[in-house]
């Protein structure tokens, strides 16, 4: 009697694990898609990832680089300070994006531009996320970013 009792609990620790292992290996699969690596201009100009893949570019644009053509597509400069990448966007853009400004963006690199399908601006004059900052400062960007005097 001991001895079956102790081959069921074997059994089914055995079963758990198993059941573990496969919910954590299906988290992971349907995960894949919904992860986006950062990486600010220096590292996509040093490394540039393949066109298929999607990231997020974050960094400074570059004063002058603003182009709004006809339609809604506007092409710009991002920097970090230690290189630029130029970036394509169509749509709309967020009300506190500028020249100048922070911005991150989730695209893919194509032919050495980086087309966006999103763009996010800073949501108030004093704030610029951890990362994009990071960048910048390792970037050896000596910008004014943290913070903007009231206009």
């Amino acid at each position: 009697m001991r001895g079956l009792k102790k081959q069921r609990r074997i059994q089914i620790i055995m079963v758990a694990t198993a059941a573990l292992a496969l919910s954590a290996g299906l988290i992971g699969y349907a995960m894949r898609d919904g992860i986006n690596f950062f990486r600010p201009p220096s590292e996509v100009v040093a490394n540039p990832p393949p066109a298929t893949e999607v990231f997020r570019i974050g960094g400074m644009v570059e004063e002058g680089s603003l182009v709004r053509d006809a339609g809604e597509t506007i092409t710009f400069l991002v920097t970090d300070g230690g290189a630029s990448i130029p970036v394509t966007y169509t749509g709309i853009l967020p009300d506190l994006f500028g020249e100048g400004e922070g911005m991150v963006g989730t695209g893919r690199l194509v032919d050495g531009t980086f087309v966006a399908t999103e763009i996010l601006a800073r949501h108030d004059e004093t704030y610029m996320p951890a990362e994009v900052t990071e960048a910048l400062e390792a970037g050896g960007y000596r910008g004014d970013y943290s913070s903007r005097p009231d206009s």
